[in-house]
């Protein structure tokens, strides 16, 4: 018997940070999709360009990689993945749906990466956290989301995201 007038709740738990203590570039979601929660991978949907983005402007082929060797890829360029929420309710995985946020206490990253200079906010949602992140005194870069939902064409987003590569250094010795 279906219950008229009650919205069910779809209360969602985010993915831990994956943020190496060598890490200088932190680059920073807004919450996980369905996919993503599903894998427990960050940006798991097969259609989200993160890891080609990311893998271009490291010179990394991560998006042919297995999850956990691309973690230790991004480990090794001293880059780590987190969102700017770690819990919320939501029903399916636009942004735009998300409610009652939790959102991430940064307070904590000087003490775990303390040579984490610049953090990567990728699309308007995780943009938000800008002057948080500013406030603390890391260099902010806003860059277009990697999300198959904003339809900017590849080459413009990855023209956007080259703005890290002068701040992701040479790989560390395998």
């Amino acid at each position: 018997m279906a219950t008229l007038g009650v919205a069910r709740r779809m209360v969602k738990k985010g993915l831990p940070p994956a943020i190496p203590p060598a890490a200088r570039v932190l680059v920073l979601g807004s919450f996980p999709g369905e996919e993503s929660l599903r894998q427990s991978q960050y940006y798991a949907h097969p259609r989200n360009q993160f890891w080609r983005l990311l893998g271009d402007v490291l010179g990394e082929p991560l998006a042919g990689l297995p999850y956990a060797t691309r973690l230790r890829q991004l480990a090794r360029h001293r880059v780590g993945v987190w969102d700017i929420i770690t819990g919320c309710e939501r029903e399916g995985s636009l942004d735009g749906d998300i409610r009652n946020a939790a959102f991430a206490q940064f307070e904590w990253l000087a003490r775990h990466a303390p040579r984490l200079r610049v953090v990567a906010l990728n699309g308007k949602k995780a943009g938000t956290a800008q002057g948080r992140i500013e406030a603390l005194g890391y260099q902010a870069l806003l860059l277009p989301s990697s999300s198959p939902a904003y339809t900017l064409a590849y080459a413009d987003k990855l023209a956007a995201w080259q703005a890290l590569r002068p701040h992701v250094l040479e790989p560390e010795p395998a």
